[in-house]
């Protein structure tokens, strides 16, 4: 097991603290924080702790598990939450999707006259995923304005869902965007922190942002012709893992498509889906 870790001279982070924290994460979300992530817990909420001025890990827990608001945990989740993101990162799959998924997926819906499209990006983080996913749609369809096609973007923390919502992005963020879609969706504003890019409104006006606990009911049935859930499922054990691949077959259209990280795979996990490449799997 690991020693106490000195905070300062008069805070320190204990194997029975550690395990409280990470018990109360994985019963309440799924995230599974083992014993290798004590050094992120314990900087990350040191961080709060003396913005808070509480003298002891075990302080910080009792105020919040009295915090009956919720936004005490929700600050907790968001400190431990790792958002690393990228507009069309991942790119093999935003060809597969733009490329094969797609004009079968619109082919099949003009046939029957039901033009109506909808996506699941779970685990939106601060909106780069969303938005790419957002033009690639916009760049497909045919006759927009005849379309109903919406996105639901989701996020466990509230802090980067607000980011996600402002779509404001500085330049380095927006590079991997190629020029010709940059000069379609995206508008340049001058601050006075330097220039940044905001997301266009037809795209804004394509995603619902929701907040969601993966782990809690989903206040939606779907079904979605798509959902993507990349570089989330890396933070849960196999069961939870299990659980969610359940739920995502149950929630998507036949046919549909399950897109997941480059680091994750449904190996080890009992599932109906069909391979088609590397992190994309089919309903059907």
């Amino acid at each position: 097991m690991f020693e106490s870790i000195v905070i300062d001279d008069k805070l320190t982070l204990t194997d029975d603290e550690f395990e409280q924290i990470s018990t109360l994460v994985y019963d309440h979300c799924g995230i599974n924080l083992h014993d290798g992530k004590k050094e992120l817990v314990r900087s990350r909420l040191a961080k709060i702790l003396r913005q808070k001025r509480f003298r002891s890990f075990s302080q910080y827990m009792d105020y919040v598990a009295c915090d009956s608001t919720g936004q005490a945990f929700s600050e907790l989740i968001d400190s431990l939450s790792t958002n690393l993101t990228s507009f069309f990162r991942e790119s093999i799959h935003f060809e597969f999707l733009a490329g094969t998924f797609l004009p079968e997926l619109i082919a099949r819906k003009l046939r029957s006259n039901q033009l109506r499209l909808r996506g699941w990006s779970a685990g939106c983080s601060s909106g780069e995923e969303p938005y790419s996913i957002a033009i690639t749609l916009l760049e497909a369809l045919p006759e927009r304005s005849r379309w109903d096609a919406k996105l639901l973007a989701t996020d466990i923390s509230t802090r980067i869902l607000k980011r996600a919502q402002e779509g404001l992005y500085e330049q380095e963020r927006i590079d991997p965007v190629p020029p010709a879609l940059k000069s379609r969706y995206l508008i340049r504003r001058t601050q006075k922190t330097g220039k940044r890019y905001e997301v266009a409104p037809a795209l804004r006006q394509m995603i619902v942002f929701k907040y969601l606990n993966l782990m809690e009911n989903w206040p939606f049935r779907g079904p979605f012709d798509f959902i993507f859930c990349r570089n989330v499922m890396i933070y849960f054990d196999k069961p939870t893992q299990q659980r969610l691949i359940d739920r995502f077959w149950q929630t998507l259209a036949p046919g549909g498509i399950l897109f997941t990280g480059h680091s994750e795979s449904l190996t080890g996990i009992r599932h109906h889906f069909r391979y088609i490449q590397p992190t994309i799997y089919r309903k059907g």
